[in-house]
């Protein structure tokens, strides 16, 4: 039964991930791959938040729904891979250097801050 948590999850997380990124890339006029950023940055926050709920005794089936399936389906690693190879490639090296930066100190930040928050609130 827990695989249709996960499905659940799975079924909202993947095209909030399309449509945000799509929103948020049209805003911009850059290479950077704003839409791919948000969206990491954004499943790291809630799987901070889960994380630190989690310690406070978080249902089981609420983890599976939401940090396995939305977060796992909104989040994308393999697309802020390709978008950072496709940057270098491109002669976007400066910019392909901050994605990285950016996206793993801003998506860090996010999953500790996540984790705190829910741990002032709920722990």
């Amino acid at each position: 039964m827990n695989w249709l948590y996960v499905m659940l999850g799975a079924m909202a997380g993947a095209p909030l991930r399309y449509l945000t990124d799509r929103a948020v890339q049209s805003r911009h006029d850059s290479v950077f791959p704003w839409g791919t950023f948000t969206v990491n940055v954004t499943g790291s926050l809630v799987l901070g938040l889960l994380t630190g709920a989690a310690a406070g005794a978080a249902d089981s089936r609420l983890q599976l729904l939401l940090g396995t399936g939305l977060c796992g389906a909104l989040t994308t690693y393999s697309t802020f891979s390709y978008e950072t190879l496709r940057l270098a490639e491109t002669g976007a090296r400066g910019y392909a250097a901050a994605n990285v930066v950016a996206s793993v100190a801003a998506g860090l930040g996010a999953a500790f801050a996540g984790a705190a928050l829910a741990g002032a609130v709920w722990g």
